[in-house]
């Protein structure tokens, strides 16, 4: 069953972080690169997030967390697409995340992780070779 379309990224900022530049330079930067963002703002609730990309049949959700609370967050957005049985969309995610966290997010199942540093070619290099790509590619 093949996909058409271009890739479809839900860019969403949960909880209390008030700061969202860099997720808005991303979605610039993927939109700009012929996939179709979806960028639901600022103090979004995982739930919100994942509803959000399942009512806009995503293939990928970013996350963009300064906060320090990406353990929670992420953890929280992975539970419930499993709940939803929507476990098909690929989490990446960026900001400030200590290197120390970085392996038990990947084991909570985090696709992806950028942080400051990385560029938008990075990004949308990762997103193009890493969504909707067949098992085994």
């Amino acid at each position: 069953m093949g996909v058409s379309g271009p890739i479809r990224v839900v860019v969403a900022k949960p909880g209390l972080d008030g700061h969202d530049r860099g997720a808005k330079v991303i979605a610039r930067a993927l939109r700009d690169a012929g996939m179709e963002v979806i960028y639901t703002g600022l103090h979004q609730t995982p739930e919100q997030i994942v509803d959000t990309a399942i009512q806009e049949d995503a293939d990928a959700i970013g996350l963009s967390i300064l906060s320090g609370a990406h353990m929670t967050l992420f953890a929280k957005v992975l539970e419930l697409l499993k709940e939803r049985e929507a476990s098909d969309i690929k989490v990446f995610g960026g900001g400030i995340i200590p290197e120390d966290d970085m392996a038990p997010l990947r084991d909570l199942g985090v696709a992806a992780i950028f942080t400051p540093g990385a560029t938008t070619t990075e990004v949308v290099d990762w997103v193009n070779a890493n969504i909707r790509q067949p098992a085994g590619a």
